[in-house]
């Protein structure tokens, strides 16, 4: 049977496909897809005894899905039963919550929080991926010196996902998260995490590197061209040449 494609926007969701995605008996194949869920009805189909009527008045007036997935796994932080249930469902947004919950957690070092989130960042699941490091992106930016110095070693990881990992959770302005003011303002900070993945193989890896750069060149065009045109110098493997034109939208 040919897997299905996802839907482009949520429109294009036909009803049956939307229900079968809010009680969990299909993966999301687009994050329209992932948007146009509806979580409430997702926890009552695979984990109907965390939900109470603050949280689900809580997902009501939630800001977003980013605040509506923190949510719920803050909420999942006193349900530990729940919670491994969640981190091991084969329910894409369920792992999305256990991914939360990392985040949510108190009194974790940053090494430790960055540690846990690595089954999520390497998730088969693209929308997982994309969960985890929103999920601990509050405390990459919190102790930022920290982050980019630990981060430097997940560049060096064989496995694409973690390397994208570095880059992705570090943008300067980022998706659907607050903006690193320290690099939009300063992003030669940034060239640690850069700097090794300017030939990365992966396109995965490639088209962040390229939105990083994006990203600085609303605010530094100048660093974003030398810092392209030094990487030219220094490399002329195709996949560099496929990351200066991803990043050279804005210069």
């Amino acid at each position: 049977m040919t897997e299905r494609k996802g839907y482009p926007s949520r429109t294009a969701i036909p009803p049956h496909i939307l229900d079968r995605l809010n009680k969990g008996r299909e993966e999301t194949k687009s994050m329209s897809e992932c948007l146009a869920m509806n979580q409430s009805t997702l926890i009552r189909a695979i984990l109907p005894s965390i939900m109470n009527p603050s949280l689900g008045n809580d997902l009501r007036h939630a800001d977003g899905i980013v605040a509506r997935m923190r949510l719920i796994g803050e909420c999942l932080q006193d349900h530990p039963d729940e919670l491994a249930m969640a981190a091991t469902s084969a329910v894409d947004t369920a792992r999305g919550w256990a991914s939360f919950t990392v985040g949510a957690l108190p009194d974790l070092a940053l090494k430790e929080r960055l540690e846990m989130i690595r089954p999520f960042a390497t998730d088969p699941h693209f929308a997982v991926r994309e969960w985890a490091w929103l999920s601990v992106r509050p405390h990459i930016h919190a102790e930022l010196e920290l982050a980019l110095e630990l981060l430097v070693e997940w560049t060096k990881e064989s496995d694409a996902n973690i390397r994208r990992f570095a880059s992705e959770s570090t943008r300067p302005r980022g998706v659907w998260s607050t903006h690193i003011m320290e690099l939009r303002e300063n992003p030669a900070k940034g060239l640690v995490i850069l700097d090794p993945l300017k030939a990365d193989p992966s396109k995965y890896v490639q088209e962040s590197v390229g939105n990083w750069l994006n990203d600085v060149a609303k605010d530094r065009p100048y660093f974003v061209r030398e810092t392209l045109d030094r990487w030219l110098t220094e490399s002329d493997s195709d996949a560099t040449h496929a990351i200066v034109k991803k990043a050279s939208k804005y210069v």
